[in-house]
């Protein structure tokens, strides 16, 4: 696929590296000439300078006959206006552009073929605000993914000393629960994967990746850990836009704070919020933390933009007691050093976003695409299509599959019922299937195995 990339910060860096990685034909185009060349000495793309929103640029990007134009400069207008040149000159069939702006996104209509031609908008700090939400709402996960719009879940947990299944084998799981059916789909230990068999054994610290029925998550998480109480109080610190708009998802389930150091911002948040309690003030400040008694908070959320300002003020909360911090880390090299000391979990907004992008770019019919493990792994949800002659999956238990070296079918989502994958499962017309990837450079037979027809040869 000939794809054109317009911005390379971290978030069209990191995408143009997932998909060169992938045999696919790739040109970022960018203002800044060093990143560019920082690019082209790491990967196997074109580059070109200049602004991405002119048609000469996109013209010499390629654009004559790209399938797709991915526009994540830090610039709104810019992706806007690229996606419109896009459209008028050069009939780009796909064209994704981020949006930042609630402003923009909230205008119906704005964005079709008759308006803005905009394919696909990618908000970020929507997808990491959802990202929050979820956690919050399963304590003790480090990460929660939704497939099949929520009715099944994937989830990571640290399992702890004293779990029921710790030093067990993954067999007996259906035995500590007879009634509910759940799936080990990884196991990465010591950074490492393991592909789950029944004999493997859970040891303390392993990251485990489990998928099951929303319902039953909580139940498979007990084996794993010693469950975390639910969350009651809230502290983040940050009022922008994920601030606000997680402040204003959760307010009405949880005791919410937030801390925001511009004064003009904090009286737009008290006016927009309900019930969430707005202080103006440096989330660094240790005096203004013991005043609002940190140490009774369940979790204190940092979201600024400043990744050393969420880094200290997370470690200040942790230190005066603070239960559970999670700090959003812009720079991805941050995130692996700082996650599991003091600071629970880091937040990268550009691997939530990439895992959007990617859905829209894999072949086949890929719902969603979801990067695990900052970035290591992948959880796709793909869609079977044809019949028993056309496809490669369809009508065949899952053990006569020939899945690539380190892939695994976690769950089928089947007309509203989530089915855990099993040896003898048989795939099905139209079903969902969730599958894990510990290896990434096997994504283009993934992607095969889910073509139609002649698209095989």
């Amino acid at each position: 696929m000939k794809i054109i990339i317009l911005g390379a910060g971290q978030v069209g860096g990191t995408l143009a590296e997932h998909l060169a990685s992938e045999a696919n034909d790739i040109t970022v185009v960018d203002t800044d000439g060093e990143r560019l060349r920082d690019l082209g000495d790491r990967l196997d793309i074109r580059t070109v300078q200049g602004r991405g929103s002119l048609p000469t640029v996109l013209r010499q990007a390629g654009a004559d006959d790209a399938d797709m134009l991915v526009a994540v400069t830090n610039s709104d207008e810019t992706n806007m206006v690229a996606c419109q040149v896009a459209h008028t000159l050069f009939h780009t069939p796909t064209k994704i552009a981020r949006v930042r702006e609630a402003a923009y996104l909230t205008r119906a209509g704005l964005f079709d073929n008759d308006a803005i031609p905009v394919d696909v908008l990618i908000s970020p700090e929507q997808v990491v605000t959802n990202y929050i939400k979820r956690l919050i709402e399963h304590p003790g996960a480090l990460q929660v993914i939704d497939f099949a719009e929520g009715k099944a879940q994937l989830v990571a947990v640290k399992a702890y000393y004293g779990g029921p299944l710790v030093g067990h084998q993954l067999r007996q799981l259906r035995e500590h629960m007879p009634n509910v059916d759940t799936r080990v789909a990884a196991i990465f230990r010591r950074d490492r994967p393991l592909l789950p068999q029944g004999d493997t054994v859970i040891e303390a610290d392993d990251e485990v990746f489990f998928i099951a029925a929303k319902e039953n998550i909580r139940a498979v998480m007990s084996e794993m850990r010693r469950l975390d109480e639910s969350y009651k109080r809230i502290v983040i610190a940050g009022g922008g836009q994920i601030g606000e708009r997680l402040a204003e998802a959760i307010e009405s389930r949880y005791q919410v704070k937030i801390i925001e150091m511009n004064p003009a911002r904090c009286r737009y948040l008290s006016d927009t919020l309900d019930s969430t309690v707005v202080l103006q003030g440096s989330a660094s400040d240790r005096d203004l933390l013991l005043e609002e008694n940190i140490a009774d908070a369940d979790i204190f959320l940092a979201l600024t933009n400043d990744d050393e300002a969420n880094i200290m003020s997370s470690l200040l909360a942790k230190r005066l007691g603070a239960k559970k911090v999670m700090t959003i880390i812009n720079n991805p090299a941050y995130v692996d050093l700082i996650q599991g000391g003091d600071i629970d979990i880091a937040i990268s907004p550009q691997l939530a976003t990439i895992g959007t992008l990617l859905a829209h770019v894999r072949r086949g019919d890929i719902v969603s695409v979801h990067s695990l493990r900052r970035g290591a792994a992948e959880a796709i949800e793909a869609i079977a299509h044809g019949d028993m002659k056309s496809s490669k999956v369809i009508g065949k238990a899952i053990e006569n599959i020939a899945l690539p070296p380190g892939t695994t079918i976690g769950a089928i989502i089947r007309d509203e019922k989530v089915l855990i994958a099993h040896d003898d499962t048989v795939i099905e017309a139209g079903d969902h299937v969730i599958l894990f990837l510990v290896d990434k450079k096997h994504i283009r037979d993934v992607e095969k195995l889910f073509h139609v027809g002649l698209s095989f040869f």
